[in-house]
């Protein structure tokens, strides 16, 4: 493959075509982060182009029946509604190229390959796995390319009834044309592959299955995909998928050969690419912790592509707006749990209070929340919330920052009282109690100055005179605003904890 950093254009296609483009997984377990990207590149390029008359199609790729179900099939919905990605045409909805789903396209596939055939684009191989891996060990050995070595490729009828009288079974090749085959990818500008590094592919097995080898573009052809947005490990199938095309196009079953461009690869630890084995690439994962849409889009976003030098804060609005295939960069990008984090934590302060506390529900109920439905104080709660939404990284984290309102006792953390509990405590307790019993409870600010007063009569500043106090209430070292905590915990529950804790110290 050569590579000339020639100019990229992002409409290679015929002018006043509406743009469309696909996304089309496999429903093969949880949706991964790489894939997401990929929907959102997508689906971004799609409304941008809106006015163009774009369409974003969402397409099924099940044709692996030992590997595909339909649970994974109604996740993959689930996910694309839950990141708020909406198609044109797809399952559910339909559209003039349905069915959608490739496991319903059975005799298309077989239909064309039959074409493909008929016109001498594709040839029967009979090759056995053991002969194919004993020529690729010896062209190896003799240096050459070890790719396929057309000995099919114009077998005599003779040859064929041959093989098929010692029960061999074949499969279908498509032929690739013996010359170098040059695109302009939409990322990285304009690549060439030779003949020699592209050998004649497998399209249909040999018990008569499609291989995604040839459904994938097929698909494409008859859904007139004018631009192929897919990730980089796809990249070495594109020159098959060009040549393929130009066969289609010359049988009557596609129009034009899409515009393709190739995203950067995801990277994780160490590196290496992400993979669906790595526990930060699951979707499920970030719903799981309290991940907004927005903010994991956003950080996604970031792999690859940028709205702004100094900028990676945005709206999915914004990314639409500003949004070109020809500005993703073609390097790889890496994969930051804490950046990603951050910047969700960002996108949960942009809320207002009210979608704040309605999202955060899930998490306020079984099977998250420790305590019983019936101890929850929704005043408590929509008290706390503003306190709770400046301090938060992910939704999942509001369980242990309230929970202190809502359990009979504190859950005390061991290793936060071990650390805040020194010696004097008990007796700094006892002043704080006193002088708390004798505050003002309607000012947070009473609250405060109540603690630095026991702290000043104990020769500590408030940042040690408040720690055994929040443990003692809160069970905790870290956690919201203390005094604004008290005063929504309120003075009968604050003091009952504080004896509490000088009980345990007693003993």
């Amino acid at each position: 493959m050569a590579n000339a950093n020639s100019p990229k254009s992002s409409t290679p296609l015929g002018q006043g075509v509406p743009p469309r483009v696909r996304f089309c997984p496999s429903p093969t377990g949880n949706p991964h982060v790489g894939l997401v990207r990929t929907a959102l590149f997508n689906w971004a390029f799609a409304r941008h182009n809106e006015g163009s008359g774009a369409k974003f199609v969402f397409r099924i790729e099940d044709t692996d029946a030992a590997r595909d179900s339909e649970e994974s099939y109604d996740q993959l919905l689930d996910s694309m509604r839950w990141l708020g990605f909406d198609w044109d045409e797809g399952p559910e909805i339909g559209g003039p190229h349905a069915p959608y789903r490739q496991s319903q396209r059975m005799d298309i596939y077989k239909d064309v390959a039959q074409k493909l055939l008929d016109a001498g684009h594709a040839y029967h191989c009979y090759c056995s796995t053991e002969e194919l891996d004993a020529r690729r060990e010896a062209a190896r050995a003799a240096g050459k390319p070890s790719g396929y070595d057309g000995h099919c490729r114009d077998l005599t009828d003779e040859q064929k009834a041959a093989y098929v009288a010692e029960g061999r079974t074949s499969i279908v090749r498509f032929r690739m044309p013996d010359e170098a085959i040059t695109f302009t990818d939409l990322v990285r500008g304009e690549i060439t592959y030779l003949p020699e590094n592209v050998p004649d592919y497998g399209i249909v097995r040999a018990n008569g299955a499609p291989l995604y080898t040839l459904v994938n573009p097929v698909d494409d052809a008859l859904m007139e995909i004018t631009h192929v947005l897919r990730g980089e490990d796809l990249l070495s199938s594109t020159p098959r998928q060009i040549a393929l095309y130009k066969a289609l196009i010359e049988l009557g079953i596609a129009k034009e050969t899409p515009a393709f461009g190739h995203l950067p690869y995801v990277m994780g630890e160490g590196n290496k690419k992400l993979s669906k084995r790595d526990p930060e690439s699951s979707l499920n994962l970030y719903r799981e912790r309290g991940f907004l849409p927005e903010g994991l889009l956003n950080y996604l976003s970031l792999l690859g592509w940028s709205l702004a030098a100094d900028r990676d804060i945005f709206s999915i609005d914004e990314m639409v707006a500003a949004f070109d295939i020809t500005d993703v960069n073609p390097n790889p990008a890496r994969f930051d749990l804490k950046k990603c984090e951050a910047i969700n934590a960002d996108h949960i302060r942009l809320l207002d209070v009210k979608d704040f506390t309605e999202r955060c529900a899930p998490w306020l109920r079984a099977p998250f929340a420790p305590w019983a439905p019936e101890d929850f104080d929704e005043a408590k709660w929509q008290a706390i919330a503003p306190h709770a939404q400046s301090r938060m990284k992910v939704l999942s984290e509001i369980t242990d920052n309230v929970d202190f309102l809502f359990l009979p006792e504190p859950a005390v953390d061991e290793a936060s009282w071990t650390k805040a509990m020194k010696e004097g405590s008990d007796a700094l307790l006892r002043t704080a109690r006193e002088k708390l019993d004798a505050a003002d409870w309607s000012s947070p600010e009473s609250l405060k100055e109540a603690v630095l007063a026991a702290g000043e009569e104990h020769g500590l500043k408030l940042g040690k005179a408040q720690a055994p106090v929040r443990v003692a209430v809160t069970g905790r070292t870290v956690g919201l605003p203390l005094f604004e905590s008290l005063q929504i915990l309120g003075k009968e529950k604050t003091l009952a904890r504080v004896d509490a804790a000088l009980e345990r110290l007693a003993a």
